[in-house]
C-alpha cells in the first residue's frame, strides 16, 4: 500500500477562529479553565490527509473433490482516503500551562476523524483479471468479500503508515502558528502518547457498486 500525504484544507476555520479569539481574550488573565471549555467546544480538528493506493486481488477456485478444475482471478486499484487529527473535548484544563511568554500544551493522541473507501476509486485491471472462467465466475459478492478484506487490511495497518508522526508535525505547526501568533516566545507541544485512535465504524463497500462482470 502506498500512501499519498498532503496538509489540507480541512482545518475546521470555526474551530481555529474560535481558539484564537478565546486564546487572545483569555490567556492574558492565566484563565486557563475558559480556555480549556472554549476550546473543548471545538469538537474534532483534522489537520491531514491521506490517500491510501490499494491493490485487490482474489481468486474463486473450482474444484472437484480434491482436484482444482480452474480459478478465476479478480484485480482492481483502489484507493482510501484518511483524515487524522485531535479531538479538542479531551484537553483538560491541566494540559495548558503557561509561565509569561512561556507555554506548555499536551494534546490528546491522534485520532482518525474520518476513514472513506468509495467504490468510485474501484477500477479493474482488465489485463490480469480473468473473471469468467468455465463453470466458475467471480461475481458482485465475491468482489465484496474481495473489497471488504482490503478495507480490512488498510485499517488493520494505518498506524504503521506513519500516519501519527505526521499528523503530530501538522498539529504541531498549526499551534505554534496560532500560539506564536499572540506573544508566546517559547512554546512547548507535546502528545499524550503515540497511539493511533481508529473508530469502530462499519464497512461500507456497497456491491451495488462493485464493477459489474
Amino acid at each position: 500500500m502506498k500512501a499519498k500525504i498532503s496538509l489540507t484544507p480541512y482545518l475546521y476555520f470555526a474551530s481555529i477562529l474560535l481558539i484564537l479569539a478565546v486564546l487572545i481574550s483569555s490567556c492574558q488573565n492565566n484563565d486557563r479553565a475558559l480556555i480549556v471549555g472554549k476550546i473543548q467546544n471545538a469538537s474534532d480538528l483534522a489537520t491531514t490527509e491521506f490517500v491510501i493506493d490499494k491493490i485487490v486481488f482474489g481468486t474463486k477456485t473450482k474444484r472437484l473433490a480434491f482436484f482444482k478444475i480452474n480459478e478465476a482471478s479478480f484485480m482492481a486499484y483502489s484507493q482510501a482516503k484518511v483524515k487524522t487529527g485531535i479531538d479538542l473535548s479531551k484537553i483538560r484544563e491541566s494540559d495548558i500551562r503557561i509561565e509569561g511568554n512561556k507555554i506548555h500544551l499536551r494534546l490528546p493522541p491522534i485520532e482518525v476523524i474520518n476513514f472513506s473507501y468509495p467504490p468510485a476509486s474501484f477500477v479493474e485491471d482488465s489485463l490480469i483479471s480473468n473473471p469468467k472462467i468455465f463453470l466458475n465466475k467471480i461475481n458482485i459478492r465475491d468482489q465484496e468479500e474481495f473489497f471488504r478484506l482490503a478495507e480490512l487490511d488498510i485499517r488493520e495497518n494505518l498506524q504503521y503508515m506513519g500516519i501519527v508522526k505526521t499528523t503530530q508535525n501538522h498539529t504541531r505547526q498549526m499551534f505554534n502558528v496560532l500560539l506564536g501568533s499572540l506573544g508566546y516566545e517559547e512554546i512547548y507541544i507535546n502528545f499524550e502518547n503515540d497511539d493511533l485512535i481508529i473508530s469502530k465504524v462499519n464497512l461500507l463497500v456497497n456491491p451495488e457498486n462493485l464493477v459489474e462482470q
